[in-house]
C-alpha cells in the first residue's frame, strides 16, 4: 500500500523521513498574543500622537491652519506609518517569541514565522476596527441632527476629503500586513540563531 501523499514528507527535503521532536504544534498563539498587544499598545500610542499634531495644525478660524484636504494627506500619512511601526513591532515579537522548531526544513520555519507576523497583525486589527465600530456607534447614540441646508460644493468636498481618508487607510492596511508579515519572519530567524 503507498504511503498517503499527505502525511508523508517530502523525501528531497527530509531525506531520513519525518524529523523528530517536530510533532508540536505550529503556532505559538502565546507569541501571537504578546505581539499583537504591543502592536495595539503601540498603535494607540501613535494615533495620540497624530491627533495632538493634527488638532495643532487646524484652526476654528476661516483661512487659519491647514486646509482639509493637507489635512486628510497627512492624517493618511500618519496612519501609513502608524501601520508600519505598529505592525514591525507586532510581528517581530511574535516571530521572536515563538518556541523554536527542532529538525524542520527553513521553508518551512519562514513560511510559520510569516504566518506568526501576519497573525499578530491580524488580530491586532480586527481588534482596533471593533473598538473604532464601538467608538462611532456610541457617539452617535449623541449625535445632533445633521445639518441638511449643506451646499453641494460643501458636500462634494466631505465626500472627496472622505475618499482620500478611506483610500490612505486601506493602503495602510495593506502595507501593514505585508510588514508584519516580513518582521515575524525577521524575527524568527533570529530567534533561530540561539539555543
Amino acid at each position: 500500500m503507498a504511503a498517503d501523499p499527505y502525511i508523508a514528507v517530502d523525501p528531497t527535503l527530509y531525506p531520513s523521513g519525518a524529523p523528530a521532536g517536530a510533532q508540536g504544534s505550529a503556532m505559538s498563539w502565546a507569541s501571537v498574543t504578546a505581539g499583537t498587544v504591543a502592536a495595539i499598545a503601540l498603535t494607540l500610542t501613535l494615533l495620540t500622537l497624530g491627533s495632538a499634531f493634527g488638532l495643532g495644525s487646524v484652526s476654528p478660524w476661516p483661512g487659519v491652519g491647514a486646509r482639509p484636504e493637507t489635512f486628510t494627506i497627512g492624517a493618511g500619512l500618519w496612519l501609513v506609518v502608524t501601520q508600519w511601526l505598529s505592525a514591525a513591532v507586532g510581528g517581530y515579537l511574535a516571530g521572536r517569541l515563538r518556541v523554536r522548531w527542532h529538525g524542520l526544513h527553513t521553508d518551512e520555519v519562514f513560511f510559520r514565522d510569516t504566518a506568526h507576523g501576519l497573525l499578530a497583525w491580524a488580530t491586532a486589527t480586527v481588534i482596533m476596527a471593533i473598538v473604532a465600530v464601538g467608538a462611532v456607534a456610541l457617539s452617535s447614540l449623541a449625535a445632533q441632527p445633521a445639518d441638511v441646508s449643506a451646499t453641494p460644493d460643501a458636500v462634494d468636498a466631505a465626500r472627496k476629503v472622505a475618499t482620500h481618508f478611506a483610500a490612505f487607510t486601506g493602503l495602510s492596511l495593506v502595507i501593514g500586513a505585508f510588514i508584519g508579515s516580513v518582521a515575524g519572519a525577521i524575527g524568527g530567524r533570529l530567534r533561530d540563531l540561539h539555543p
